[in-house]
């Protein structure tokens, strides 16, 4: 572990002094692991109340001291801490998007109350590196159904080659959707930037009628920006380990948290592609 320098302590009934800290590689958009140890310098018990009381929690800034995330997840003390006492315990941090440089300021805070450094007490600032989520950039695709030529022609033409084995994330389509030729660079750009799962838009293919059976689409057409707060599923996703694809409308969906869409990443469908009815 870390040891922590000589910093200032207040006198009163609130008071911390960091002795020693460490922390476990961080990466976009996921949980890590802190263990710290810290002393009660005032002369007023700490105690938890559930989630209540005194806990342990955070502050993601930038390199300038500016607030990126202000109120980090918090861990409860296991129990009271008496003044003179000191404690040792694990803490749970999620780490911010996208990957860069930060400061990561922990702290103590009276829930509903007060942060302790806004009474005087030092925050432990701690100089972090935050590595992209995905440590390759190795996409594999899944094709659902029995591939045509036109949609192996488009998977081939990836600006990011695409894999079979070793793959960091993998993207599910159908027979007759055609990746746009960036398509696998942003969904990895968007993993790398800290989201398990990635998907975009769709845009129809074919004439007039036969685009009129696919107006469901419109939620999901091409452009506009990202949305990590998308509320309808997202359709041929991209998906980190651990998740799965489902379905929607008969084409591969995902509909769960910590994902992202995209209207800048584009398939192209059409319309008698071959997938399931509804």
């Amino acid at each position: 572990m870390e040891r922590v320098g000589e910093h200032p302590t207040p006198a009163g009934p609130l008071a911390v002094r960091w002795l020693a800290w460490s922390l476990s590689e961080p990466r976009a958009g996921t949980l890590c692991r802190a263990r710290l140890v810290l002393e009660n310098a005032g002369t007023a018990t700490w105690r938890s109340r559930g989630r209540s009381g005194v806990q342990i929690a955070y502050h993601w800034l930038d390199p300038l001291g500016n607030p990126i995330l202000w109120d980090g997840v918090r861990t409860a003390l296991p129990d009271p801490v008496a003044p003179g006492q000191r404690v040792e315990l694990e803490a749970t941090v999620l780490a911010p998007r996208p990957p860069g440089r930060y400061r990561l300021a922990f702290d103590l805070v009276e829930e509903r109350r007060f942060w302790f450094a806004e009474v005087g007490c030092t925050t432990l600032d701690v100089a972090v590196v935050v590595l992209p989520r995905i440590a390759e950039r190795r996409l594999r695709v899944i094709v659902h159904g029995d591939p045509d030529a036109d949609t192996l022609a488009a998977l081939a033409a990836q600006e990011d080659p695409l894999v079979e084995e070793g793959a960091a994330a993998v993207a599910h389509i159908v027979p007759g959707a055609f990746p746009a030729p960036d398509w696998s660079l942003r969904l990895l750009d968007a993993h790398a930037e800290g989201f398990a799962a990635v998907g975009g838009a769709i845009e129809p293919l074919g004439g007039l009628l036969e685009r009129r059976h696919l107006r469901w689409l419109a939620p999901w057409a091409p452009g506009g920006g990202r949305n990590p707060h998308f509320e309808r599923p997202l359709l041929f996703p991209s998906l980190l380990a651990g998740l799965e694809p489902s379905r929607y409308e008969g084409l591969p969906s995902y509909d769960g948290g910590d994902a992202l869409f995209d209207g800048r990443i584009l398939v192209r469908l059409r319309p008698r592609s071959g997938r399931p009815r509804p």
